[in-house]
Order: C-alpha cells, then structure tokens, then sequence
C-alpha cells in the first residue's frame, strides 16, 4: 500500500524530478486536459475525476508525508494536479486560458493567499490537498471573471 501511495503523491514519479517537481507536475496537468478529450467533455466528468484525485490524494500525501518525515515534502505533488484541475474548469480549450491558468495557479499556489494559507495547518494530507485546491479554486474566480468581463 505505501509503494501505490508514493506513485500516487508523487503523480507516477513526478515528484521525483529534481528541479521544480510542483511546477512539472501543474504543467503535465494541463497539457494532459488540454490534449486530450478531457478539454472537450461535459464539465460533470472533469469535477468528477478533480474529486476523484482529491480524495486519494489524501491519504497518498498523508503517505508521503509519513514516508519523507517532514510536513508536505517537495515529492508529494498530487495536491498540484488536483488544484491545477480545478483551475482550467470550464475553460475554453484556447492555448491562452490554458498557459494563463497554468501560471497564476504557479503563482497562488507559491504565495498562498488567505484563506489558503491557513489551510495548511489541517493535519496530514487533507492540509497538503486542500491548500492547492482553495488556490486553483481562486484562479478559476480570476479566469472566469475575465471571460465574462472581456469575452462574453
């Protein structure tokens, strides 16, 4: 059980590269939807595999952390596949939506506004899910007001 909970934390090694392993992870995320006909399907089956990911997410970072012995270690990357999925929810599949949630989830994610920050502190892997999650909610609430403000 702990070898399928790393694979899972560590988004099938992801979180294993040595250079920005959050970021990769966000980005593999991305260009999986946007290339795939998980772009082009009804909403319900992109909120129901973001649930999906949430919920074994939890104990698979829970895991992770266990296994690292420090709180949300730089390996455990599923929390930025789940929020990065969260991000590009009801995007239209343009190139733009897409690099633009990429990157403001980058940045929320790395600047943790509140209440983000203070979902840290939850215990184990519900903490490490959460926190991505609330950002990728906070860049769907930033891209969906531009769309409706500038490309009705």
């Amino acid at each position: 059980m702990k070898k399928i909970g790393i694979m899972i934390a560590t988004f099938f090694g992801t979180g294993h590269l040595p250079v920005a392993p959050g970021t990769w992870a966000s980005l593999l995320t991305a260009l999986i939807v946007f290339f795939t006909p998980l772009s082009t399907l009804p909403f319900v089956f992109l909120a129901l595999i973001t649930a999906f990911v949430y919920a074994i997410g939890i104990p698979a970072a829970g895991i992770c952390e266990k296994h690292y012995q420090k709180k949300d270690p730089r390996q455990c990357v599923i929390d930025e596949v789940a929020g990065q999925l969260v991000s590009l929810w009801f995007l239209p599949r343009q190139a733009g939506f897409y690099i633009a949630a990429f990157f403001l989830f980058r940045i929320l994610d790395i600047i943790k506004p509140f209440p983000v920050n203070k979902s840290e502190a939850l215990p184990r892997g519900i903490g490490i899910m959460t926190d991505d999650v609330l950002a990728g909610f906070y860049v769907l609430a930033v891209l969906q007001g531009i769309r409706y403000l500038f490309f009705k």
